[in-house]
């Protein structure tokens, strides 16, 4: 079958503009879409910085003005990897210009911002899909196989931990290129749009929807000095969080999250217990997971088995997800792969007419659960998520 050029516009030259451009280059060398990406253009306001990466990732062009990459029309498919801040205007414009979509997570500043960005994709009937990789990594992809298949049984608990210590110094400065992620403006918000985020969404695709919440938020240090102005400027992101979550399924859910974690880099884990088995997972160690068997079929009955105890599987066989497309069984893929078989999922979803998941109504639907906790934090109360 004849392959179909994809033009990319991608807006942003940071860490996720890296990752995602390496799935870009990368994915057709290990997935058999119909779909082959181009890299046309480039965008960022820092024109320098703009070439340098252009260089580096063989764009054919750059561009200092996001707004030129709409009327372009060798661009399919615009990817948004800037500032939260800026996600809304960029998402509706390539909508109302008939562009896909992919963007970063958050979906948005908040939820009513989240709102207009899908107002604009369903009416356009766009192709769209939030950035919520981790759904990609091989073990958590099988975490849901196992729940769906029913072996974890009705869902009693669910707890996350997502844990970083980079901004422990108070000498760290806020806004700029680097160091967007704590002036508020910008983000929107700290530790649950950045890391919770990332969170909640695998929370809700492993068991449902979160209801309501109850929240702690925490800014430890009160002032940081600004990377642009120099001045010392009041800091409005959330240092840490935690919170407690009611599922609709009837289970309890717990969640913690902080850059405060002296030792914890990208410290993420989950662990769901059910009547019938458990699961645990932690991404620093990806390419495991942990399941606990308390209940087996035999002959189509549920019956307690006889070999009870904590399995921890290697998910690098070729029947667990996506591990066909990569090396022989024992052998890892890390990080950057979660992005190329998002990238994969979505142009397969384009081309089967079902589309991929999450989209911008999922990343919604996420975005409710981060303003609700939020929302508690502020008022010291049990907040229901906004429907």
């Amino acid at each position: 079958m004849a392959s179909k050029a994809l033009g990319v516009g991608l807006i942003g030259c940071g860490f996720m503009g890296r990752a995602h451009s390496n799935a870009y280059r990368r994915l057709n060398n290990f997935f058999p879409v119909v779909h082959r990406p181009v890299l046309r253009a480039i965008c960022d306001i820092n024109t320098k910085k703009a070439q340098q990466f252009a260089d580096v990732w063989s764009y054919e062009r750059t561009e200092s003005d996001w707004r030129k990459l709409m009327d372009a029309g060798d661009i399919d498919l615009i990817d948004i990897c800037v500032p939260n801040c800026a996600h809304k205007e960029i998402a509706v414009a390539a909508a109302q210009a008939g562009k896909m979509i992919i963007c970063e997570k958050p979906l948005a500043m908040n939820a009513a911002e989240a709102e207009e960005m899908v107002r604009a994709v369903e009416a356009a009937k766009v192709p769209n899909l939030v950035s919520f990789n981790y759904r990609r990594v091989p073990s958590i992809s099988l975490a849901k196989q196992i729940i769906d298949e029913g072996r974890v049984g009705r869902a009693f608990h669910y707890r996350a931990t997502y844990l970083q210590d980079w901004t422990i110094s108070a000498d760290v400065p806020q806004g700029g290129d680097a160091l967007w992620r704590l002036e508020a403006k910008v983000a929107g918000s700290g530790v649950t749009g950045d890391l919770l985020a990332h969170s909640i969404d695998t929370a809700m695709w492993l068991n449902g929807p979160i209801t309501r919440v109850v929240a702690k938020t925490e800014t430890f240090v009160k002032e940081r000095r600004h990377a642009i102005t120099g001045k010392m400027e009041q800091v409005g992101i959330d240092d840490a969080c935690m919170f407690l979550a009611e599922f609709a399924n009837g289970s309890m859910g717990t969640f913690e999250s902080t850059r405060y974690a002296r030792g914890r880099k990208n410290f993420n884990t989950f662990e769901l217990n059910g009547a019938d088995g458990s699961i645990y997972f932690d991404l620093e160690e990806p390419e495991y997971l942990q399941y606990f068997e308390y209940m087996q079929l035999q002959s189509g009955k549920k019956v307690e088995s006889h070999l009870t105890g904590w399995r921890k599987i290697h998910v690098t066989n070729s029947e667990h997800p996506y591990m066909n497309r990569y090396w022989v069984p024992g052998t890892c893929v890390g990080y950057e792969h979660t992005f190329l078989n998002q990238l994969a999922d979505f142009l397969a979803g384009i081309e089967s007419g079902t589309p991929a998941q999450p989209d911008f109504r999922s990343g919604l639907r996420t975005q409710k659960v981060c303003d609700a906790v939020l929302k508690s934090a502020r008022s010291d109360g049990w907040i229901e998520v906004a429907k």
